[in-house]
């Protein structure tokens, strides 16, 4: 089963479109056994980290996302605010503890205000080699939507990257744990083939 986790932010409707491509089994839910049954989960999001993090503690389901990551090592792909969520901490509004997943924190992109949002089409750099890429040329353009961004304590977690005023994460992966900043589910057919990879992919 493949989990598209519910934890009450933003527009899930299109990810969930997405995923049933691949898969005859999603469910979009924050239901503790079926977090702990998920083939794979995928956290999508859209809103600020404190929010979605107040969400995570309110529905109880904080230590089992951590759990069914760092001892079952399910994998778990987070898209957007779902990517941000995996860092130590945020700075959206105030300072919050996040999952933790990939050690690092989330900050205001550093560009003037004006150029904030970060939206709109821009071109991903892979940097490093991954099963996710199967398929996918390098340096094509993905659909952004974002004023904060994920810098990681160890560069070695970082897959692939975006310039925007400065460079930045767009990807990001320890293990098992995968982050997206940019929304593949709205990238047309090559956002579409990593969220395949991602599903399909042992």
């Amino acid at each position: 089963m493949i989990l598209i986790l519910d934890y009450n932010v933003g527009n899930v409707n299109s990810i969930i479109r997405a995923a049933e491509l691949y898969s005859s089994n999603v469910k979009y839910s924050n239901n503790i056994e079926d977090i702990l049954n998920a083939k794979k989960i995928i956290m999508p999001g859209q809103g600020s980290f404190d929010y979605a993090m107040e969400n995570i503690h309110k529905l109880n389901i904080y230590e089992t996302i951590r759990s069914v990551a760092l001892e079952k090592k399910t994998p778990i792909l987070g898209i957007c605010l779902g990517m941000q969520l995996l860092a130590t901490s945020g700075t959206e509004n105030k300072f919050c503890k996040g999952l933790n997943l990939i050690e690092g924190t989330v900050k205001k992109l550093n560009c003037p205000s004006k150029y904030l949002p970060h939206i709109g089409w821009n071109s991903v750099n892979f940097e490093k080699e991954n099963s996710l890429f199967n398929g996918i040329e390098n340096k094509l353009d993905y659909y952004f939507l974002h004023s904060f961004h994920f810098e990681c304590e160890d560069k070695k977690n970082t897959l692939a990257t975006c310039e925007y005023h400065f460079k930045f994460n767009a990807i990001v992966k320890k293990k098992n744990i995968l982050g997206i900043q940019f929304h593949p589910e709205k990238s047309l057919e090559n956002g579409l083939k990593l969220l395949k990879n991602f599903i399909l992919n042992d």
